[in-house]
């Protein structure tokens, strides 16, 4: 591999005009924080699965942070119970996503 897939240590790497959002996972609720980067990220919970709820989320999310509703959305959440199902989801609604794996160990 030609470059480290790490962030950059106390470097500001946010690209202005997009949305980001992590996940995290549960089995009955799902976490999720969004924000543009620039100001602090909200916070909302949704129920497992409920997609509807998801874009929602993101919707309210882009007005709060004043960008348009085809500003790109970037999000990231760890492997669990809920596999590879999601990250296919939000890759066909034109999210880039990462999914990060809980068991690599340095």
């Amino acid at each position: 591999m030609n470059a480290p897939d790490t962030a950059l240590h106390g470097q500001d790497t946010t690209i202005t005009g997009w949305l980001y959002i992590a996940f995290e996972l549960g089995d009955k609720s799902w976490k999720l924080s969004l924000g543009d980067g620039a100001r602090g990220p909200s916070r909302c919970s949704v129920a497992a699965g409920d997609m509807t709820a998801v874009l929602t989320a993101i919707a309210k999310a882009k007005a709060r942070c004043h960008l348009p509703a085809d500003a790109p959305v970037r999000s990231c959440y760890e492997a669990g119970r809920d596999g590879f199902w999601l990250h296919r989801w939000l890759s066909a609604h034109g999210i880039v996503n990462l999914v990060v794996d809980s068991a690599v160990s340095k």
